[in-house]
């Protein structure tokens, strides 16, 4: 039987969640989590595990700062990271961290019992609306995209969103666990790096090249 550690800090999704997996009688839900540091309390106690499903943003300790102390504690346990985030970036920080999968929160029941099964069999998997939209990418003529030269960071890509969506430096600041000086030095390194004059400039920038849509 495949143990799985479900790690997710809205109780209503990890409840959806947990409903759809125990449909399966090859799955069992090892243990619950509302962010990656009850993971982590739970993983130490030696309980077999074989699978962690997890939130890409939770509070205390996020899903990709979790994936990569897993893999310093035990990288035989595989890690699939669970998003609203489809952007490339995400994913392949993810994957460089040494994720095994990455889907979307709006995967079928059949899709996410698949993965966490195929994976634990020691394949890697990327959920099939991400997968075809990157196959339709191949076969544009032209597709690259200027932005993968530069090296946005996952909490740079989370700020650029809330930026876009008008939130100021305090609002982000709550929302994301960190200090607003923090933020403020992120929004400084998104202006640097993307070369732009000011904020509004950046949000054009991010949104010509498919960053935020």
């Amino acid at each position: 039987m495949l143990q799985v550690v479900l790690a997710e800090d809205h109780n209503i999704v990890r409840d959806g969640i947990k409903m759809l997996l125990e449909m399966d009688k090859n799955i069992n839900i090892a243990a619950e989590a509302e962010n990656g540091a009850q993971v982590m309390e739970f993983v130490r106690t030696g309980a077999p595990v074989d699978v962690i499903l997890a939130d890409i943003n939770m509070p205390q300790m996020d899903g990709l700062t979790l994936l990569k102390e897993i893999k310093l504690f035990d990288p035989r346990i595989a890690v699939i990271m669970l998003s609203m985030h489809d952007n490339d970036k995400y994913v392949t920080q993810a994957f460089s961290a040494g994720s095994s999968g990455y889907l979307l929160k709006n995967v079928g029941a059949d899709e996410l019992i698949f993965s966490l099964k195929y994976v634990g069999a020691g394949g890697k998997y990327i959920c099939s609306e991400l997968a075809m939209r990157q196959l339709g990418m191949m076969f544009k003529q032209g597709s690259h995209n200027s932005t993968l030269a530069i090296d946005f960071s996952l909490r740079e890509i989370e700020v650029l969103h809330l930026i876009a969506e008008g939130q100021t430096n305090q609002e982000m600041a709550e929302k994301l666990f960190i200090s607003k000086r923090t933020v403020e030095g992120h929004r400084q390194n998104l202006i640097e790096k993307t070369g732009s004059r000011n904020t509004a400039a950046l949000i054009r920038y991010a949104v010509l090249n498919g960053i935020i849509q």
